[in-house]
């Protein structure tokens, strides 16, 4: 417990991002002050929004600045307190970056309950892909029971959650998603009405076989060409949520925009972003909600982890290259040591 290896990040890409972004820094493990805990981390959070805040520019949160731990969301377990709200063996998540050890404030952590779900499930279904899908689709795209919802990045952390969510409440759910593996899981397994695999089929061609009613709500991951498609396919009155534009993420060049957008007067529709700390204050109630449909095998939900905390920038970079299914997780120290 000496040495706590760190990546922070180096310079900022211009395109996909790679090893050599970042450097792998070893220092000592800090120590905890009055208040603080020192934790040690357990799993890492691999989400497509951290190629985002290793841009520089006005955004949502502040960009990671260079020379500094890189940002993520982590579970990990208190190994040493000098606070009264957190005792040594608690397991709590919060932001404490890509890092083996870290000092916090108490009130900066939030306890779990490792007895409802393991630790990786509050990085995704109970973490902030779960609560994204939650808030995401249930306040901004608002459905109703009968109608269709499309998601793309379907086999994804978010979008296999906002699907699940959505049969939940009674809706047809088409999903878009690459490759037959991940088009069969989500069907199959998750319960999706239809799935779209977009690197072997035409998509306008699918969509109007599978949304001959139009889309009445689309969840976007992806942006590009995709959002294109749904777009052309919208029906009167539609919601398009905005999550997030992963195929947008490491263009050289500006970002592609929609060239479909006069859909959304034709239709009367309309097309919202959203960032899910904006209802922060309502986590509480959706993990609630959550865990009860994930406990009564309702929600499934499915971490893909990797071993090896030195593997962390490889692993980012299989977001996107699309090769996990659900959520992504990096593996820093096992629970039981």
């Amino acid at each position: 417990m000496d040495v706590n290896h760190q990546f922070r990040l180096a310079s900022r890409p211009a395109g996909m991002v790679g090893r050599e972004h970042f450097d792998y820094v070893e220092e000592p493990v800090p120590e905890p002050k009055d208040g603080q805990v020192l934790v040690k981390v357990l799993y890492i959070s691999l989400d497509p929004a951290m190629r985002g805040w290793m841009n520089e520019g006005r955004s949502y949160v502040p960009p990671v600045a260079i020379g500094e731990v890189m940002r993520a969301g982590t579970v990990g377990r208190v190994i040493e307190s000098r606070s009264e709200k957190l005792p040594v063996g608690a397991d709590v998540s919060s932001w404490l970056g890509v890092q083996e050890y870290a000092v916090a404030d108490a009130s900066a952590l939030l306890e779990i309950d490792t007895r409802l779900a393991p630790p990786p499930t509050y990085l995704g279904a109970l973490g902030m892909p779960g609560m994204t899908a939650y808030f995401g689709l249930l306040d901004v795209g608002a459905p109703s029971e009968g109608e269709t919802v499309l998601v793309s990045a379907a086999a994804g952390a978010v979008g296999s959650v906002v699907g699940q969510i959505a049969k939940l409440k009674g809706c047809r759910v088409v999903g878009i998603a690459g490759g037959p593996e991940k088009c069969a899981w989500i069907v199959d397994q998750l319960g999706f009405d239809a799935a779209i695999d977009y690197k072997r089929e035409d998509v306008h061609q699918a969509l109007r076989e599978h949304c001959p009613e139009g889309v009445d709500v689309y969840f976007d991951n992806v942006g590009g060409e995709i959002l294109d498609a749904a777009l052309a396919r919208l029906a009167r009155g539609a919601r398009v949520v905005i999550c997030g534009a992963i195929s947008q993420y490491n263009n050289i060049d500006s970002m592609r925009g929609p060239s479909n957008y006069m859909s959304l007067l034709v239709n009367r529709a309309r097309m919202q972003g959203f960032v899910v700390v904006d209802y922060m204050s309502r986590y509480p109630e959706a993990m609630r909600e959550m865990a009860g449909w994930i406990s009564g095998g309702r929600l499934i939900a499915r971490e893909d982890v990797v071993e090896g905390f030195e593997r962390f920038p490889d692993a980012l970079a299989q977001l996107f290259a699309g090769e996990n299914v659900g959520k992504l997780v990096l593996r820093v120290a096992d629970e039981q040591s």
